[in-house]
This record gives structure tokens, C-alpha cells and sequence, in this order.
């Protein structure tokens, strides 16, 4: 079977090509497992990159912010990038020159649309919260007001590709019988227990959902 193609020769890997990839499923399988996107836009001051939540369909990156939120502005009807990154260990060399970090990433280019139609928004709402934790259907209801604070803009995941590095330093030859140490130091993130507001006075008990995240790696 071939290898997948790059998308565009923009989301071309060309440097480390090696560790491109390029199938839908691994890049989506990446997504899946951040909570943060870096988008980047190019407004009148320049360049400008921020953390923003995130959520995907099928065929769509959703990002939302409020509605005053100066880089989704600028982004509405023009390119942008979004990044996605996890560093899953740090690799130690024989020498500082070949240290690195296994790590998972993705690079999503393309134009971004503002969602104007109040319930595809809404349904792009559910989809960036039920990706960081499944909630939704666990709070008061989005208002009117909530909604008309917030902004989402939509972009085709058409041009996405991925870069991932895993395993051991690579060393130079003659550095191998060497003294040195040389490995790898896992890097996790990790969802802890959930614990009460300060100023919750309710009798309810944690959600199950909830409960449920605790201890696990994303």
C-alpha cells in the first residue's frame, strides 16, 4: 500500500521528512489528544500567536474565543495556522548537541471563516467543549448573552500534516562506548482530581464524567 501523500506542498515536512505524517487518522488521533492549539495570524502589528481551545468534526478545526478576541477578529476571511503539539519525553545524547525530545505534532493551514449561523455555532461550541471534557449537557444552558460573546472561526482540516519523533538519542559512532549516559525521561500530562470551587454551595457530588478523567494521560 503507498504511503500517504502531503495535502499541499505547504504542509510539505522537508526538514526531518522522515518523521512526516500524512494519513488522516494519525493526524486526527493527534488532535484528539490536545486540549491547546497555537494559532497564529498576521494582523497590522505583525504577527501574533496565542493558546486557544479546540474541537473537530470530520472534516473542520473549530476555535472560539470572545467575541472582542483581537486574533480571531483579524483571522476572519483570512489564512491562518494552528499548531498542536505534545512532548511525550526528553531525549538525553552523549552530548548536548544531539539532544531532543520525543514529541507529537500537527500543523493545520487554511482560511478561517467566522460562524455567523447561531446554531452551527453552537454546535461548534459543543464540539470545542466536549473535546477538552465532555460537559456540555452538564451546566446551565448557554445563554443568549453567552452566545453573542463569543466568536468562532471555523477552518477546513484539508492541508493538515504531522511531524512525530520517538526512541533514542542519536549518537555519533564514536561516542557510543563512551561513559556518558545517554536515554530517554518520559514526559506526561496527566488529569488530576477534581475538587470544589471555593464558593461552591451546592450538595451535589462530582460528576461521574468527571470522576472519571481522574488519572488519566493526554
Amino acid at each position: 500500500m503507498a504511503e500517504p501523500t502531503p495535502p499541499s506542498p505547504r504542509t510539505t515536512v522537508r526538514r526531518g521528512a522522515d518523521r512526516a505524517v500524512y494519513a488522516s487518522d494519525d493526524v486526527k488521533a493527534i488532535l484528539d489528544a490536545g486540549m491547546i492549539a497555537h494559532v497564529g495570524v498576521q494582523t497590522p502589528d505583525g504577527p501574533l500567536v496565542l493558546p486557544m481551545a479546540y474541537g473537530r468534526d470530520e472534516t473542520t478545526l473549530y476555535l472560539h474565543g470572545a467575541a472582542a478576541n483581537h486574533l480571531l477578529g483579524t483571522g476572519n476571511g483570512h489564512e491562518i495556522c494552528a499548531t498542536v503539539t505534545h512532548v511525550d519525553g526528553l531525549v538525553m545524547a552523549r552530548t548536548p548537541f544531539h539532544n531532543s525530545m520525543n514529541y507529537r505534532s500537527v500543523v493545520v493551514r487554511g482560511l478561517a471563516t467566522k460562524i455567523v449561523d447561531k446554531a452551527a455555532k453552537l454546535r461548534a461550541l459543543k464540539i470545542i467543549t466536549d473535546h477538552v471534557v465532555d460537559n456540555w449537557d452538564l451546566g446551565r444552558e448557554v445563554s443568549d448573552i453567552d452566545e453573542k460573546k463569543t466568536l468562532v472561526l471555523e477552518m477546513p482540516l484539508a492541508e493538515a500534516s504531522a511531524k512525530v519523533r520517538a526512541g533514542d538519542p542519536i549518537d555519533e559512532p564514536e561516542d557510543m562506548a563512551g561513559p556518558w549516559w545517554a536515554g530517554v525521561i518520559p514526559v506526561e500530562t496527566r488529569i488530576g482530581t477534581p475538587y470544589p470551587a471555593a464558593d461552591y454551595t451546592g450538595d451535589r457530588d462530582v460528576p461521574a464524567a468527571y470522576r472519571a478523567l481522574d488519572g488519566t494521560v493526554r
